[in-house]
């Protein structure tokens, strides 16, 4: 199987248990791995035989606009949701680290869904 991975995608999205964590977009890294077989794509050199990572990484980019999560672990759920229905990937994972614990580099959450 072949990987697409957008890695550390930077996004300011509103998440958070707290209503005033929520008040605020705050920064998050999207890393998403989307799993699918690019052969024909690497032999015709045709944009149409894979994903066009250009197209999800705008979709991610807007993906919080006029939304909240409380959980991160719903916006990754959401997103991998979102992304298998719009580009049919064999599997995803996604990433989401959240930076707002100052005595840890980060938190993160990963899932992993399939197709069908």
């Amino acid at each position: 199987m072949d990987i697409i991975e957008i890695k550390d995608l930077e996004v300011c999205f509103r998440v958070g248990v707290p209503d005033q964590e929520r008040a605020h977009p705050q920064r998050l890294l999207i890393t998403v791995e989307l799993m699918l077989d690019f052969t024909n794509a690497a032999k015709t050199d045709d944009l149409n035989q894979t994903l066009n990572y250009f197209s999800v990484t705008q979709q991610l980019l807007s993906f919080g606009t006029d939304r909240e999560w409380k959980l991160i672990e719903k916006l990754a759920a959401d997103i991998a949701d979102q992304l298998l229905h719009d580009y049919k990937p064999l599997q995803i994972r996604v990433q989401i680290k959240k930076f707002i614990i100052p005595e840890a580099q980060y938190v993160s959450v990963t899932t992993t869904r399939r197709a069908g």
